[in-house]
């Protein structure tokens, strides 16, 4: 009894992550060109891949971001997120 719901939550569970990966591809796929080299940059970027970009990552990998980076960063935090890249890209 206990080793079938231990294979049926693991079943589940790989469903489930199964799913998740499906939809991060759906959704990359249809981003614009622009947009999947704007993530593809910003990818490279961020360099210690903790999904924010510095002052000094921007300026070493998107130096148009580093440029405009007071802007992007209205919070003031010390980084910029993909997400608030790409929002700017696409007003």
């Amino acid at each position: 009894m206990t080793s079938q719901l231990i294979k049926r939550a693991t079943m589940v569970a790989l469903l489930l992550i199964s799913l998740g990966a499906v939809n991060a591809v759906h959704a990359q796929a249809n981003m614009s060109a622009k947009d999947q080299e704007i993530v593809a940059r910003f990818k490279a970027a961020d360099k210690n891949h903790d999904g924010k970009l510095t002052l000094v990552e921007a300026k070493a990998g998107m130096p148009r971001v580093a440029e405009h980076f007071s802007y992007i960063d209205s919070e003031g935090r010390g980084y910029v997120t993909l997400d608030q890249i790409l929002a700017l890209a696409n007003r």
